[in-house]
């Protein structure tokens, strides 16, 4: 059924949100309309703060108590709910007519209530079942969003789920009210890209089964090509392009739908540097005049300073807000359209790069052999690293890709001596450092090995200032003579990663996700060291942010010759930043290869798994993937016990000599 023949089940018109914040106002939503179609896809997407939360849960009625709507209507079911005042009111809404699945699991499950219990409290509320049934129907939507063996389930607590699980148990909740809109925010931003596949899989047979609306929230683009029919890009509060997802990905017109899609890493041009978005969104307890992006955009027009664009529209099914498609506006050229970037994901670079380990006088960095690192005794053993082995070269980004779990983060932390060994050997310029070391080799360690962490708030001490933050390391290792000297340290590593001198004097909560993930990078820098873990650095960030902070590190490699262990579990960031590549599941290595070696041929079943489920920026194609899934039980070592073998020269991979033959064959 095409879009502009179905009904319109939730029509927003104009609407404005103000929150009170110290006294103040800030407009967080400026006058978005939108009409949402029954049955369809809908995709809203924009960086961090752009109001794409605060505008869905305007919806819900679920607004902080210092917000309010303070213009406009949102018509549903012949009623204006944006009138709504009560909370007796909004529970007639929400959950049973419109419904929400949150992006952190963890926060929207009771830890010290079973799950069976919390998906069953739904279905009695929204459902009117009771007792037996209830229970009967809860086990059946443990096992609708496909949670294995759901009546042993239904008795253990969320801390008993992997994060996938925990979820789809959180979809499973959602759904059980029956709603007419599901809005998914953010649904697979915390999620390994196999588990994120499976759950945008299982959120479309929902929506058939059920006939649901689903509205998606995201900044990630390829989830948006995987997903939507029509996609809402935001801005500083407004809607500023809407279209169906062909509109939007091919023939995008405003100038902030432009850069969000030339800043994919996917996209990027190994040796270049990615386009990034310069400048910051607007702040938004200021009024805005004309275009809000005008100042982060170098093509504006002078119109785009005094005056907010209209809506044009482009056909019939696409509009953007922007003054170049008025008729009296200049001819402005369109960038590269995403049909002719996406094929780059497929360029084969051939041997026109040059990799650090093909130096014959090339120098390891750092040398892992046989490492093991196990958790726990007696029968509570964890085996988080088996047998690994690999060396790093001196100017390289060795990348180390898996799931959540597969020990990635555990091997980095081995590297930097904060998990300790429990067998195997780790050596560092050729000196050992796992085990017992002396003092001075110690110190050696802190200044030469440094880490990146994933989460830039949680790694930051929040009640420190940016300054202390910065020159912890060198305080504790007497790096310099004087409070100037350390202060001159200090303001050279900010103004090294782009931040200003007067940063140093602020606390971490006042700087965005990107500038704090900066922060933490100045850190590591001001030690001088000559290696960095950087444990996925870039996964918590906007897709422009992602870039800047992609671009910065790779200028830092040149700049500082730094050697990098990347740690990732999305292999599209991966393919742009690093030389080589180890995939590794469950604590053992299975595949090691030259970063497009490893792209052009995958061997081993779960690099391949892992590649198929790299989510492709453009629609056409991504629709069209067919995701292959990993089955550990596919192996039989029970006689033909694996071996690492060379199957190409530089590429290795964990196999039997039945499958090592057969992998050559593939070859």
């Amino acid at each position: 059924m095409e879009k502009q023949e179905r009904n319109v089940i939730l029509s927003a018109k104009d609407v404005f949100v103000q929150f009170s914040l110290r006294g103040d106002r800030l407009t967080a939503i400026r006058g978005c309309s939108l009409d949402l179609y029954e049955g369809e896809t809908l995709a809203i997407v924009g960086e961090s703060g752009s109001g794409k939360s605060v505008f869905t849960k305007t919806f819900l009625g679920m607004l902080d108590a210092n917000g309010s709507i303070t213009g406009g209507s949102i018509m549903f079911e012949g009623e204006d709910i944006s009138k709504l005042k009560t909370e007796k009111e909004w529970r007639k809404i929400r959950g049973g007519k419109i419904s929400m699945v949150m992006q952190d699991p963890m926060t929207s499950l009771n830890p010290l209530k079973r799950i069976g219990a919390q998906v069953e409290e739904s279905i009695k509320l929204h459902q009117g079942l009771s007792g037996a049934e209830a229970k009967k129907e809860a086990i059946r939507m443990l096992d609708i969003v496909g949670i294995p063996d759901p009546e042993r389930r239904y008795n253990q607590y969320p801390h008993e789920f992997s994060g996938g699980m925990r979820q789809r148990v959180v979809i499973a909740i959602a759904v059980a009210c029956h709603p007419r809109i599901l809005i998914c925010d953010e649904p697979t931003t915390a999620l390994d890209v196999t588990i994120q596949a499976q759950i945008l899989d299982l959120i479309r047979r929902l929506q058939e089964q059920f006939g649901m609306t689903i509205i998606y929230i995201t900044h990630d683009l390829g989830v948006v090509a995987n997903v939507a029919e029509r996609v809402a890009v935001m801005y500083a509060g407004q809607i500023v392009e809407i279209g169906t997802a062909e509109d939007v990905f091919y023939n995008a017109w405003h100038p902030y739908s432009w850069a969000l899609l030339s800043a994919l890493p996917q996209l990027g041009i190994k040796g270049e540097k990615l386009p990034t978005i310069d400048g910051t969104p607007p702040n938004l307890f200021n009024k805005i005049t004309g275009d809000a992006f005008a100042p982060r955009n170098k093509q504006a027009l002078a119109i785009d300073f005094k005056l907010e664009p209209p809506f044009f529209n482009v056909s019939e099914t696409h509009m953007a807000k922007t003054w170049y498609l008025d008729p009296r506006a200049p001819k402005i050229e369109q960038p590269t359209s995403i049909k002719q970037l996406s094929e780059r994901m497929n360029m084969d670079y051939g041997d026109t790069l040059k990799h650090p380990h093909e130096d014959p006088n090339r120098v390891p960095v750092i040398t892992v052999k046989d490492l093991n690192v196990t958790f726990g005794a007696g029968r509570k053993k964890f085996v988080a690293v088996d047998k690994v082995n690999f060396e790093i070269y001196k100017g390289e980004t060795f990348a180390l890709v898996g799931e959540s779990g597969s020990g990635k983060t555990t091997i980095g932390r081995a590297i930097t001596r904060i998990n300790p060994a429990t067998e195997g050997e780790i050596f560092f310029k050729g000196e050992k450092i796992s085990g017992k070391i002396s003092k001075e080799m110690d110190q050696k360690v802190v200044r030469g090995i440094q880490m990146i962490f994933q989460d830039p708030l949680a790694s930051l001490n929040e009640r420190a200032k940016v300054s202390y933050i910065i020159s912890e390391g060198i305080r504790n290792l007497k790096m310099y003579s004087t409070d100037e000297e350390r202060e001159e340290m200090v303001q050279a590593a900010l103004k090294e990663v782009g931040l200003l001198p007067e940063f140093a004097s602020r606390f971490p909560h006042e700087f965005s996700g990107g500038q704090r993930q900066r922060i933490g990078i100045a850190r590591a820098l001001i030690m001088k060291p000559e290696f960095i873990v950087a444990d996925e650095p870039i996964s918590a960030l906007d897709v422009s942010i992602r870039a800047q902070v992609l671009n910065l590190l790779n200028e830092l490699k040149t700049t500082h010759g730094l050697t990098y262990l990347f740690i990732a579990h999305d292999l599209s960031v991966v393919r742009f930043i690093s030389d080589r590549i180890a995939v590794i599941y469950k604590g053992k290595i299975v595949e090691l290869a030259e970063a497009e070696e490893l792209f052009r041929h995958p061997v081993h079943p779960y690099t391949r798994a892992l590649l198929s489920a790299i989510p492709n920026p453009d629609p056409a194609i991504e629709r069209k993937k067919k995701l292959l899934v990993y089955d550990p039980t596919q192996h039989d070592y029970s006689v033909d016990q694996p071996i690492w073998s060379e199957i190409l020269p530089g590429h290795f991979v964990l196999g039997n000599e039945r499958e090592l033959s057969d992998y050559r064959s593939r070859l």
